[in-house]
């Protein structure tokens, strides 16, 4: 079993019990002529009261694999590259 197939939905219904809209799933960032990334899901919670949005973007990470040092170095390394990116 992967882990979207393992927590990806449950991370997607919590997030949208806690009021969320999801508007990307997975969301793409595209860094120009370098690469494309994916993050598990983008999201949008909308303050009534001001009618401001909150953004958030969630990458949902298991480290169920067979290296969990091997998957931390990955997850690290994605985090790294998006702060590259913004």
């Amino acid at each position: 079993m992967s882990a979207i197939d393992k927590f990806h939905h449950v991370v997607k219904s919590a997030l949208q019990k806690d009021g969320w809209r999801i508007t990307h799933d997975p969301l793409l960032i595209r860094i120009e002529n370098i690469a494309d990334m994916y993050i598990d899901l983008g999201a949008e919670k909308v303050i009534a009261a001001e009618r401001e949005g909150q953004k958030i973007a969630v990458e949902v990470k298991s480290f169920i694999g067979t290296s969990t040092i091997s998957e931390f170095h990955t997850a690290v390394g994605q985090f790294i590259n998006l702060g590259l990116t913004h």
